[in-house]
């Protein structure tokens, strides 16, 4: 009985084995024809002059990446700089995929057709995003603002940090990181304050009727003269701006370069000038006054 077992044994083993080998031999028969169709003369050949164009593509892209940043900052403002970067890459990107794909006998054109499905079926999905893309175009081709700019788009203030296609980024004078769609530049008022080498800041205050017009007058005229943070040129301009309810207004507009000095700076050295001015002419600045009366009621 324990012989037949055994024999009985050794008969399962070899025709495990011998399913096992016939199997193996297809299999090895399989991939070594595979082979013989794969590693051919023209495959190699195609392979060798596949790497040698991409390998050209690449040094024609890093030559015009390294001519963009070569272009000085007065012609290609950063942003723009970066942007034209970020696009050069994403046709690298696609050209080199491309090629590799017609490479294995992919059509293009049945790609193109899902493209431009998909590109519907996305735009649909996302409409705001394509909204502030073109926005981000108008944006750019406009060149309203620059890294740096302090500028002012629906009520929010701060200073540019970046400039991309979806949006902009600004942090506040607080240092607090706000995100600008660029859809909301297009549709807002936009104030660039940074626009311009100077700016003009107006400063407006009263003097008492009781007080010499013409003495005040030349005594806000001294302001600027007492200021460094103001330019002489373009001249500041100081006139009567009409008659209050308890006093005569008068303006004093200044110029400014923010490269040299910032507003806050100017607004100090202004104020403390004119204070001092009209104490020096004897000019009083009218106030409300508040009159109590002690009343005995005994």
């Amino acid at each position: 009985m324990e012989e037949q077992t055994n024999e009985t044994l050794h008969a399962v083993s070899d025709a495990a084995s011998a399913a096992a080998e016939a199997t193996f031999g297809q299999f090895t028969h399989k991939f070594a024809d595979f082979a013989k169709t794969f590693l051919t003369w023209e495959n190699l050949f195609k392979v060798i002059g596949a790497v040698i164009v991409i390998l050209l593509i690449l040094i024609v892209f890093k030559i015009i990446k390294h001519f963009i940043k070569k272009v000085p900052a007065e012609k290609l403002q950063p942003h723009y700089r970066s942007i034209i970067i970020r696009f050069v890459n994403y046709l690298l990107y696609f050209l080199v995929a491309m090629y590799v794909l017609s490479l294995f006998g992919v059509k293009l054109s049945a790609i193109w057709g899902a493209a431009g499905i998909a590109g519907i079926a996305i735009g649909f999905a996302a409409q705001t995003s394509v909204s502030n893309l073109i926005s981000g175009l108008f944006v750019l081709g406009e060149k309203t603002m620059k890294v740096g700019d302090f500028i002012v788009v629906g009520g929010v203030s701060g200073t540019v940090d970046s400039v991309g296609l979806l949006s902009i980024k600004i942090h506040t004078l607080d240092n607090q990181m706000i995100r600008i769609p660029n859809s909301t530049v297009i549709n807002s008022n936009f104030q660039n304050n940074s626009f311009f080498d100077v700016r003009r800041v107006c400063f407006s205050v009263s003097i008492d009727y009781s007080s010499d017009m013409k003495v005040a007058l030349d005594a806000l005229k001294s302001v600027p003269e007492m200021c460094t943070t103001i330019l002489k040129d373009p001249e500041p301009g100081c006139w009567y701006d009409g008659f209050g309810d308890s006093g005569i207004n008068m303006t004093l507009a200044v110029w400014f370069n923010p490269a040299n000095a910032g507003l806050g700076d100017v607004k100090n050295d202004v104020y403390i000038g004119i204070k001092t001015a009209f104490d020096k002419a004897g000019v009083n600045i009218p106030f409300n006054r508040l009159d109590v009366q002690m009343v005995d009621n005994k």
